[in-house]
């Protein structure tokens, strides 16, 4: 945790003096996130599925695509996933996503300033899954257009089908 909170004073001096945020700093602050977070939503999943009605099988979609790729490894619930190109990967988790499995999807905004474009192709390209597509679109980091959350919904229509 400390590591984390070092890299997100960085963060924060890099941006308020506008400078470049540099990978390694990225890299401790989003490794140690993800590793926090993933047992957390797994813990979620667990409380939904014993509500009344609820049952699987289980989607993720979501906009932190490294969490999404550690999810998709570690949690066999998550039988599909819409996953948001608009995050950092750490490159360490490159391998991790090698190892994905399930049905996913990619959306990816072709010209979002704050994001590597490269970084997300690459990782992509890395995803293990033999069922994948990349739906790239033009617009910012806020410019998803609204046929893309309904190519989402017709994918999760496709793949979680209960029974």
């Amino acid at each position: 945790i400390a590591a984390a909170d070092e890299a997100r004073a960085e963060l924060r001096r890099a941006v308020r003096a506008g400078e470049p945020v540099g990978e390694d700093v990225l890299e401790r602050l989003v490794l140690p996130l993800v590793d926090q977070a993933a047992p957390e939503w797994q813990h979620a999943v667990d409380v939904l599925l014993q509500l009344p009605g609820i049952t699987g099988p289980v989607g993720y979609a979501g906009g932190l695509i490294a969490l999404g790729v550690r999810l998709a490894v570690v949690e066999p619930r998550i039988e599909a996933a819409v996953l948001f190109a608009g995050s950092y990967v750490p490159r360490g988790m490159f391998a991790e996503a090698k190892t994905v499995a399930i049905p996913l999807q990619v959306l990816l905004q072709w010209d979002d300033e704050g994001n590597d474009r490269q970084l997300a192709l690459d990782l992509f390209d890395a995803l293990g899954s033999g069922e994948k597509s990349l739906h790239a679109n033009m617009g910012g980091h806020t410019g998803v257009p609204p046929f893309a959350v309904d190519d989402g919904a017709r994918f999760f229509a496709r793949h979680l089908q209960a029974g």
